[in-house]
């Protein structure tokens, strides 16, 4: 008896001292589920344990510690792990020190708290950011333009934006749908929301919504944007004072020689762009790269750029994946044309074959921003009224985890950027 209870203290001590760390694999052959993956890194971070994500080590992958209920976890949530030594730790982390690796580790410090901007009663499926994040059962909660005006995004470290015009155009679809129901409501709405905020415009009361998204970076907030909320905001800072809108959206016309009013200063990433002043054309100016793409289906893919991981970690953060060529996906706003974007604003995609930006990433005064083009990674054009997309049928998408990847950036140390 005394000789069974030595050998199982001997090897309850032999397993702590050398299997203390479960490491998340998020390369392609070694993880079967990356969409939950960040999600159970998510769940740890709010246990308060400490994570360590390796850029660019077998496709980002994470280091937790070796608990039970990280085991549980991921085995509920169906995700791929390896339970590895102390020694195993060390020989990794010493090889993604070592200089002639381009690697980093890079601690996670906090769960952030994530904000949704997205109209009242939006469905989960109408924006990729709140279908990824179900997915991946990550916490979020919503917000819309009153909690937005009255200073709640204060609350916040993560914000996102999808879907939405900021210029009061209603997403430009008067062309070709403003004899439908749901346009005709949704425009009401606007109005009546406008109006209860005290507004006899709605340009004017997304104006000044843009303007508290503006201070809510500048101040040390992290934005991600997809979709026409990437230019349209844009549109708003650059525009402030100015109309730019048609009768037919705001009840009078637009200020004469509006275009040579724009104020690039004021904006996050684009600059020298033209507006589109036919309100029946379905765009909002020359930053948007849709109607000027002749790519076939077959050929869109759109590449990450490589930056060091040692000097550069937050673009390398942003581009972790298990591929560097991604497939394409379109969108109101599907990519943004090079010529337009500020030469401070770091290009981590691009379309090689016809050089458009896909995925920049800058920074304005204490805060991030991110823009990513198009409106759903795993469907390619995604039209009005289309079903939703499944994400148990891509649990290794490559383009969901790109915004995986900036749902997690909030939480990670931060070093300056050296290039």
């Amino acid at each position: 008896m005394k000789k069974s209870l030595l050998l199982i203290i001997f090897f309850s001590v032999w397993f702590q001292a050398f299997a203390s760390y479960v490491l998340i694999p998020m390369d392609s052959e070694g993880q079967k589920n990356h969409l939950k993956a960040y999600g159970l890194t998510y769940w740890t971070l709010k246990k308060q344990l400490k994570v360590t994500w390796l850029l660019n080590y077998r496709g980002g992958s994470f280091l937790l510690p070796d608990t039970e209920g990280i085991r549980r976890e991921c085995s509920i949530r169906g995700v791929s792990y390896e339970v590895i030594s102390n020694t195993k730790t060390t020989d990794i982390l010493e090889l993604i020190n070592s200089p002639s690796q381009n690697m980093e580790a890079v601690p996670l410090e906090k769960a952030p708290k994530i904000a949704v901007y997205t109209p009242y009663g939006n469905q989960p499926w109408d924006d990729a950011v709140t279908m990824v994040l179900s997915y991946a059962e990550i916490p979020y909660e919503t917000v819309y333009d009153e909690e937005v005006l009255n200073n709640g995004l204060l609350l916040f470290d993560w914000l996102h934006l999808h879907h939405e015009d900021f210029t009061g155009q209603y997403g430009k679809f008067y062309g070709a749908y403003r004899a439908s129901s749901w346009y005709i409501e949704e425009k009401k709405a606007a109005e009546a929301l406008a109006k209860k905020m005290g507004y006899n415009k709605v340009s004017e009361e997304k104006r000044d919504v843009a303007l508290k998204i503006r201070d809510y970076v500048v101040g040390g907030g992290f934005m991600f944007a997809m979709c026409s909320a990437t230019d349209s905001f844009d549109i708003a800072l650059a525009a402030e004072g100015v109309d730019i809108c048609e009768a037919m959206f705001d009840g009078d016309g637009s200020d004469p020689g509006y275009q040579n009013r724009l104020n690039y200063s004021n904006t996050f990433a684009f600059t020298k762009f033209s507006l589109e002043r036919n309100p029946l054309v379905y765009e909002f100016s020359t930053i948007d790269m849709t109607i000027k793409r002749s790519i076939p289906k077959t050929s869109d893919y759109f590449t990450l750029m490589d930056f060091s991981a040692k000097w550069d970690p937050i673009p390398t953060m942003l581009c972790q994946n298990h591929t560097v060529i991604i497939k394409g996906f379109m969108g109101q706003t599907t990519a943004f044309y090079r010529d337009n974007i500020k030469a401070n604003v770091l290009r981590l995609g691009e379309t090689k074959l016809n050089g458009e930006a896909k995925y920049i990433h800058g920074i304005k005064g204490k805060g991030f921003f991110t823009f990513y083009g198009g409106h759903d990674p795993e469907d390619y054009q995604h039209k009005v009224g289309d079903a939703k997309t499944e994400l148990e049928l891509h649990p290794n998408s490559p383009g969901y985890r790109l915004i995986l990847n900036n749902v997690l950036f909030p939480a990670a140390r931060k070093k300056k950027q050296k290039t």
